[in-house]
């Protein structure tokens, strides 16, 4: 029988694992928003550093920008969420030293690829679940 220290342990390991799975699916759908925005020199490795920079630094400087424009009633939150966007942009723009269009290119690519990645899964599994008895 597994000890409340043996279930903290695998409970991490667990919340390791899924948070590489999601690090690795993340920069999948980057790396093909970076090939096809051009960007010379995308690479996997970019890419996964990339959703690294973008999975930590992004609740970052959101929860700053919302503290710093949460008086303004409805232009603060637009304005805040537009500031985050901009600091995307900026990560994946210094991560594969592109340009801004191309960096906005590649994230609305990668945006792109995993709607219709997740529109084909539904339909696949969707489908797949009138199947059953």
């Amino acid at each position: 029988m597994m000890g409340s220290m043996g279930l903290l342990g695998l409970g991490l390991v667990v919340l390791v694992v899924a948070f590489i799975v999601y690090l690795l699916i993340e920069a999948i759908f980057i790396y093909g928003g970076a090939k096809l925005a051009g960007i010379e020199n995308a690479s996997f490795g970019k890419a996964f550093i990339a959703a690294l920079a973008l999975v930590i630094l992004m609740p970052i400087f959101r929860a700053i920008f919302h503290l710093v424009f949460f008086f303004i009633p409805i232009v603060g939150k637009l304005l805040a969420m537009l500031l985050t966007f901009i600091v995307g942009l900026w990560i994946v723009k210094v991560i594969f030293s592109t340009s801004w269009i191309k960096a906005l290119i590649a994230t609305l690519m990668a945006f792109i690829l995993a709607i219709i990645v997740a529109f084909i899964l539904g339909a696949i599994l969707g489908l797949s679940l009138f199947a059953l008895p």
